[in-house]
Parts: C-alpha cells; structure tokens; sequence
C-alpha cells in the first residue's frame, strides 16, 4: 500500500502565512510517499535521488564483531554533511537468504556512530522500502550510511532508487508551516447584506475563536481534584484530557471482585464539567508489573472469567463517556495475557470492548515507535504488521496510539515513522508525549517545541496528548509548571505554541463586495457585525476541507 501526500518537487510557489503572501520559496518540499506492500520492482526515487543521485552503493564487507563473514552489504560514501540540516533519506531492499529480515540503517562518521537511523522489516524476493533520517551533532566530512541486518545473521542485500534529501531548519520549518496552513486552517469568507439582498460595505466585523477542532490535552491524576488553581490553569489551555492511572485495573480492581471507581468518577465529572474530551487509558496493561497481584495468581478459565468481567465492568460503566479506549497496553513489548489465554486474547479484548461500547475508538499504544528505531520490538513495520494481523482476525481496532517519550528527538525519522502507519488510514494520536528528565528543564523545552511542531504539521496526526500530570513531588519526567504553577521552560513552550495555533480575535470591514476574508484555525468561531444603528451575532463551525468557507449574514 502507498500512502502520498506530495506538494511539488523543486519549484517555487507562493504559500499563505498568517494570512498574508511572502516571498516565493524555492527549496525542496517534503516527500511524505510511503509504501508498506512487498513489490515486484522498487518504485522511482523520492526527490529524484537528492544527493545520491548517480551515485551507486559501494559493496563493504559484512562484519560480525571483528569477523568478517564474507558476505558483503551495501553502503553509500557521503561527503561534506551539514551540522544542524534534517537529512531524509530511502531506499528500496531485496533480501536472500531468509524469509525475512529487519534491514537496520546506520550512520559512521568520523565522531560517532548512529546505531539505527531507519528500519525496514524485508522479505525474500521482494522489493521493500524503506523510510528513515537523522541529525548530526558534528559536521562530517566523510561519513558511511550502512545497511545491515539487525540480528547479524548472514544475508545478501540489495538495495535501488536510494534517495538523501538535506533540509536546512529554515526549509524544515517551510514545510511544517505549509502543512499547518494547508490542513490545520481554513479559507473563510464572510458576506454581509441587509434584509432585501444588498451587499453592504464597510461593514464593522469582529470574529473570536471559541473552541479548537484539533484535540491537544494532557494526562492529569486525581491530584486535580479539588485542587482549584491547578483545575483553573488546565482548563484555561487543554480541550483533552487523560487520567493517568485511575482507570487502570490495579487502581479500580486492587482486590479481586471490589472495584471502586470513585476517583475516576470524580475526575470525569470535572472534564466533562468543562466540556473537555477524555480517553480511556487503559484495559489492559500487557506487562505483568502493572497487573494486578491478584491477577498474575490466576490461570485458565478463572483468567478469561476476570477478564471478561474487567472489560464488563468498565465498558458499561463508562460507556459512551470516552472518546479513546487503549485496549491492549504496550502489547509489542509484553504478552502477559496471550502466554496464559493463547494467541487469540488480544483478539478476543478488542472484539468484547467493540461490543460493548460500538462508538468508541479503539486504540493500540505502544513506545518507542517514533521514539527511536532501535528498539526491535516495536519497529514502524512490526507495529503495522501486528494491526494487520489482527484484522485479518477480525479485529475492531480503529486507532493507533504512539507513545512519545523522547530523549533527543529525530524529527526526520518521527516523520518517516507515521508516514508508514499512515498508509494503514487509521487516526494516529501522540498519546503520553514528553522528554526525558536526564537531558535538563531547557533542553526539555527546547525538545518539547520539536517533537510538537512535527505532530502538530503532520497530515496524518489527529490529536497530541501530553504526559504532565502534577503530583505534589512533581511529574514523571516533564513537567510545565511548579507546584506554583509558574511556568518551567517547557510550559512556556506549550503556551506559546496554544497562542500561535490559534485564530484570536480579528476586525476588520467588508469590502465592496460586502464580503470579509481571512483564514482560521479549525474550529468554532463567534461573528459579530455591526452597520450604522443595526448590528447581528452569529456563529459558524470551520472544519477541514479544501475548500473556502462562505457564510453570511444579514442586517
């Protein structure tokens, strides 16, 4: 399957700013094509080849350890890269020698070496491809982009229509600012004409943003309740909440057969209090740690029986009330249930919680996806292949949960990653984003603006959730403000990116055509017109569409 998105290649065109034209740009514009289907033959080279155009692989001998196998793997030469330009790159793999193989990129240069910039799960005869990225911390003037198999073992690769595209952060930036002005806000026009038809000029119209179509909310925990200026400061700047552990089974069901869901109650009744959305984390958490005591104790039919009567319990209480369910927690990483229920539990979670609440979105969410490439448990292409696996059991599965904890973020492999789920055409959330306490409070901030720039442009990104919640001795790696709630640095960035992603307040007067224009984030807009003694209020809905918003009113 291909999933493209493509605006052009190198050529200059005009694009809307803040509602107004700059000047033309002439770099290059992203390439979001992504394939996840084996084909007979690769297909052409994104950007033309970029920097590799005409440039063949070099064949390195294949080393495992310090012995050489004898088989030989592919590597591009590549000279003179830029300290601080986003490097995309991709290629098509053809493997022999096993059925399948996870093909892992690196990157040596003369400093260090990039274990895993891009992955690609290759099977045997086929051409598959593969999507990926980095960022240097040096300039390099010599540096080898290798293609290895990642558990060692002795294959041949072949590799075509490879491709290296640099992008300055200026370019960068273009490409994320296009994306928003072209899917996150919307051409409208406003007509103003009396009671019998006439267009009226100069007209008085003051326009105010209510509400925001895009969901972007954070974890909260019951250390929000009752707690009045902490409920003022989440309510000013989220429209979407997560509770982050109350709703998970050790918290409602410590004990076998007395589940109390008091604090998630209460906490439901302030967010929906506040016309705040919530998702439902989780059912299931796939790693015995998080299983309750009393669980990890049964077997068989006592398992299957106390795990209908979670998913029981908890959908016919909550029924309707969130948007999201996370059904099976981290299921890439830990299998507690299918060691004990078989193959079929994961299966068996999804379709009772369908049943028992039809209108909720069903979720898989799992870490270190985006995160990092590394991780063999959770690749781009195991993540897409497990959600195929389970609908071709008949799974309702209707979402795809990323987790989001970054250390030091590589945008242009995030990218790469959704633009393969992408093509599966399931809504993908950022589901527990934040950054690691180890890299300091500013560099938080400063990774924090990173990682939700690129979810907040990218086409295929539903909604982004922060994982902040505040306790009295502070948040699991970030947090936004002090127990004061001052702003830490990563506050400041979330407040600057909530003032930026939105319309505010615009006037202006209808020209002669008796008609205003501008361009609005999605969302819910209050009008108010005003012409000589008479006047009108009014509201309209601005959702996505390509096409210009007409609404009028009349005196």
């Amino acid at each position: 399957m291909k999933h493209s998105l493509v605006f052009g290649g190198f050529w200059a065109f005009f694009i809307l700013l803040s509602g107004s034209l700059v000047a033309s740009y002439d770099g290059p514009l992203y390439d979001f094509s992504a394939y996840t289907e084996c084909k007979a033959q690769p297909e052409e080279p994104l950007y033309q080849g970029g920097i590799l155009k005409d440039e063949p692989p070099i064949m390195k001998p294949a080393i495992i350890g310090k012995t050489a196998t004898g088989f030989y793997t592919p590597a591009f030469l590549l000279k003179n890269l830029t300290l601080g330009n986003l490097y995309c790159f991709s290629t098509w793999i053809k493997i022999q020698g096993a059925n399948s193989a996870l093909i892992r990129a690196s990157l040596k240069t003369e400093n260090r070496t990039y274990n895993c910039i891009g992955t690609v799960l290759a099977k045997n005869g086929c051409w598959s491809f593969l999507k990926g990225g980095f960022v240097l911390d040096s300039p390099s003037n010599l540096a080898l982009l290798l293609f290895q198999n990642s558990d060692d073992k002795d294959i041949d690769i072949t590799i075509d229509s490879s491709s290296l595209q640099p992008f300055t952060d200026q370019e960068w930036r273009f490409n994320q600012q296009f994306m928003i002005n072209t899917q996150r806000k919307r051409a409208v026009t406003i007509h103003v004409s009396d009671q019998q038809g006439n267009r009226l000029q100069g007209a008085a119209i003051t326009i105010n943003q209510v509400s925001k179509d895009f969901p972007f909310g954070s974890a909260i925990a019951h250390t929000i309740l009752g707690n009045l200026p902490y409920q003022d400061w989440f309510v000013e700047r989220f429209n979407a909440a997560v509770f982050e552990n109350e709703l998970k089974w050790y918290a409602t069901e410590p004990d076998q057969g007395k589940t109390n869901y008091t604090l998630a109650d209460q906490m439901l009744e302030f967010v929906r209090g506040h016309q705040i959305i919530a998702r439902g984390h989780n059912i299931f958490w796939e790693d015995p740690k998080y299983t309750p005591a009393w669980v990890r104790n049964l077997t068989g039919p006592d398992l299957q029986s106390a795990v209908n009567s979670r998913i029981q319990s908890l959908m016919s209480k909550y029924k309707e009330e969130f948007i999201h369910w996370d059904v099976s927690n981290e299921m890439l990483h830990f299998d507690f249930y299918e060691q004990r229920l078989g193959p079929d539990a994961t299966l068996h979670f999804y379709e009772t919680a369908h049943q028992s609440d039809p209108l909720a979105t069903l979720f898989m969410n799992e870490f270190n996806v985006v995160e990092t490439c590394s991780d063999v448990k959770s690749t781009v292409d195991t993540y897409i292949e497990r959600i195929r696996e389970l609908e071709r059991g008949g799974m309702y599965m209707d979402g795809i949960g990323l987790e989001s904890h970054f250390t030091v973020p590589n945008l242009p492999l995030m990218r790469a990653v959704i633009d393969k789920l992408a093509t599966l055409r399931l809504p993908i959330w950022l589901t527990e984003v934040d950054i690691s306490s180890s890299v300091g409070k500013e560099l938080q901030g400063v990774y924090l603006e990173q990682v939700l720039r690129e979810g907040f442009s990218h086409p295929s990104v539903n909604g982004i959730m922060l994982w902040t919640a505040l306790h009295p001795k502070g948040c699991y790696e970030m947090c936004l403000t002090d127990e004061n709630f001052k702003n830490l640095p990563a506050g400041d960035v979330v407040d600057k990116l909530l003032k930026e992603w939105e319309s505010g307040e615009m006037k202006g007067v209808t020209d002669e055509h008796g008609s205003y224009s501008f361009y609005g984030f999605l969302g819910e807009y209050k009008v108010n017109v005003g012409y000589g003694d008479r006047a009108a209020n009014s509201t309209f809905s601005l959702p996505r569409s390509d096409e210009t918003k007409h609404f009028s009113i009349h005196l």
